[in-house]
C-alpha cells in the first residue's frame, strides 16, 4: 500500500477498468454550495451509471481507506455535499443514474433511480395521471436521492408529508460495498428494523441511495390559490384551523410571508409582480386541491368571507387563471433568491410547535433587534411549523460587516428555538454547518444511539465524514 490511499484507489480502478467509464476531472461546481459558505475538496470524481458500479467504487474506497462524499444535485444548504478538510475524498455523483425504472399507476407507485431530477419525477407521475407531491424551489436541479438523504420538506408537507413519508422502499449501497435490495412496493411490511428510515435523513453517512420506490397520489381535479393579508401570525394560525375545518385535507399549502420578504423582492427583484398596492405586514399563500365536482375558488371565497367577518383577514387575491396562480407562487418561490442577493448575517431553518409560533416571532424579533439594526425575514411553511428565520444587515451594509456577530445571532435564535421545544433543523438537515448545534441541543441518548448505528454500519468512518457528526 502506498503512503497516499487515493493512489491505491486509482490503481485499483485502473486494474478493474472501471475508471475508464466513471472517473471524471473534478470540476469547481462540485466543490461549492449554493450560499458560498463552504469550499470543498475531492481527490477523485466518479459518475457511475448503476448500483453495481457504485458498489464497486465503495468497496474499493473501503479497501483503500479513502473517504467518500455522495453527491446529488448540489443544492443542499448546510454543507453536507462538500468535505472541507481531511484526506481528499472520492466524490461519487449519482447524476448519470436518472432512469424512471417503472410506474405502477394502479398501485400509486413510481420507481426512480437516485439521480433522477425531482422535476422529472413529477413529470413522469403526471404522464401517468398521478401526482408526486414533493415540491421545492430547487426541484429543477435537486435529485431524488439527495431529497431522501436529507428528508426534504417543501411546500406540500402539510398535506402529503416530508420525503420520508413519500418513500416505500430503497435500493442502497452500504459502506462495505454491499447492495441492499429494498425496493419494496408494500405499504405493510413489519419484518424488523426499518433500514429505509435509517437511510432517509442520514445525509449519506450510512450509505448511498441508488434508487427509490415512491408514493404517488391522485391528481387534484381542480386547484385554487390565494394570497390573503392576515392581521397577525395568530390570525394566520386561526385562519389555517378555519380552512381545515371547512375543507379538510384539501389544504395542501399554507405559507406565511412577512413584509420584509416583499420588501426584499421590491429591492432586488422588482420584476416580481406583487398583488397588493401597499405591502402587508403579514400574508399567507394558501392552495387547495380538490376532487372533481368541487370548486376550490368558491371554497377560498367562503373562507375569506368567514375570516374577514372575525377580523382574521383584511384583503386578498384569489387566482382566476393559471397565469395568476403562477404569479402568486412566484412571490413565494423567489423570496429565497432575494435573500441570497441581499446576503444574510445568519440563516435559520427551524420548526416550532404551531401554537407557539406567534410568541416565538415576538420574542425572537425583540431579542435580535436588541443586538443591532438587523432586518428579519421570517417566512415559511406555517402549516407544518417550519419557519425560515433569516437575519440580514441594515440596508446599505453587507453581511461581512457583521461577521463578528454571526455566531451570537445564531446562538440566540437556536437557544430560543430550544426553549420553545422546537428543532434547529426542520428540513435542511445537519450537514457540516450544524454539527456543533446538534451536539449542543440534541438529546444525549439519541446522539449515543446515532453514534452506535454509525459505528455498526460504517466502522471505518468513510461515509461522508464530518457530516451530521464532527470528524
Amino acid at each position: 500500500m502506498s503512503l497516499n490511499p487515493a493512489d491505491d484507489l486509482v490503481a485499483a480502478l485502473i486494474r478493474s477498468k472501471l475508471g475508464d467509464h466513471v472517473l471524471r476531472p473534478v470540476e469547481e461546481r462540485y466543490l461549492n454550495e449554493p450560499r458560498g459558505r463552504f469550499a470543498g475538496q475531492a481527490g477523485l470524481l466518479a459518475l457511475p451509471r448503476t448500483a453495481e458500479e457504485v458498489a464497486t467504487l465503495v468497496q474499493m474506497a473501503s479497501d483503500a481507506r479513502v473517504p467518500i462524499v455522495p453527491y446529488g444535485g448540489g443544492t443542499g444548504l448546510v454543507g453536507g455535499q462538500v468535505m472541507t478538510d481531511g484526506p481528499a475524498p472520492l466524490l461519487i455523483s449519482i447524476e448519470r443514474m436518472t432512469a424512471i425504472r417503472s410506474v405502477f399507476p394502479m398501485e400509486n407507485i413510481l420507481i426512480a433511480e437516485a439521480g433522477a431530477v425531482l422535476q422529472d419525477v413529477q413529470v413522469a407521475a403526471e404522464a401517468a395521471d398521478r401526482l408526486f407531491p414533493l415540491s421545492l424551489a430547487a426541484q429543477g436541479s435537486c435529485r431524488i436521492g439527495g431529497n431522501l438523504s436529507t428528508n426534504a420538506g417543501g411546500v406540500n408537507v402539510l398535506r402529503y408529508g416530508n420525503a420520508r413519508d413519500l418513500c416505500l422502499g430503497l435500493e442502497a449501497v452500504l459502506p462495505n460495498g454491499e447492495i441492499w435490495h429494498g425496493l419494496s412496493r408494500l405499504r405493510k411490511d413489519n419484518t424488523g428494523y426499518d433500514l429505509r428510515n435509517l437511510m432517509i435523513g442520514a445525509e449519506g453517512t450510512l450509505g448511498i441511495i441508488t434508487a427509490a420506490s415512491l408514493k404517488l397520489f391522485p391528481r387534484p381535479a381542480a386547484v385554487g390559490t390565494a394570497m390573503l393579508q392576515v392581521t397577525s401570525p395568530e390570525a394566520a394560525i386561526d385562519l389555517l384551523a378555519m380552512a381545515r375545518d371547512q375543507v379538510g385535507e384539501t389544504v395542501s399549502t399554507f405559507e406565511l410571508i412577512h413584509r420584509q420578504g416583499l420588501d426584499f423582492l421590491s429591492e432586488v427583484l422588482p420584476d416580481v409582480r406583487q398583488p397588493f398596492s401597499a405591502r402587508p405586514e403579514w400574508s399567507v399563500l394558501i392552495e387547495l386541491g380538490m376532487a372533481k365536482g368541487q370548486s376550490p375558488s368558491e371554497a377560498l371565497e367562503d373562507i375569506y368571507t368567514r375570516a374577514e367577518a372575525i377580523n382574521l383577514v383584511q384583503n386578498g387575491v384569489i387566482a382566476q387563471s393559471e397565469a395568476q396562480r403562477a404569479a402568486l407562487w412566484a412571490i413565494r418561490e423567489r423570496i429565497p433568491e432575494a435573500n441570497r442577493l441581499i446576503g444574510s448575517v445568519s440563516s435559520h431553518d427551524i420548526s416550532i410547535p404551531i401554537s407557539r409560533i406567534p410568541e416565538f416571532i415576538c420574542k425572537a424579533g425583540a431579542t435580535i433587534t436588541s443586538l443591532g439594526p438587523f432586518r428579519i425575514n421570517c417566512f415559511g411553511h406555517l402549516g407544518d411549523g417550519n419557519l425560515h428565520y433569516n437575519v440580514f444587515p441594515p440596508k446599505g451594509q453587507s453581511r461581512s460587516d457583521f461577521d463578528s456577530q454571526k455566531a451570537a445571532v445564531k446562538h440566540l435564535v437556536h437557544d430560543l428555538v430550544d426553549a420553545f421545544d422546537g428543532s434547529i433543523s426542520a428540513e435542511h438537515g445537519v450537514g457540516r454547518m450544524k454539527t456543533d448545534d446538534l451536539e449542543r441541543y440534541g438529546d444525549p441518548v439519541k446522539l449515543a444511539a446515532m453514534r452506535a448505528i454509525k459505528a455498526a454500519l460504517d466502522p471505518l468512518g468513510i461515509m461522508n465524514p464530518g457530516a451530521v457528526f464532527k470528524r
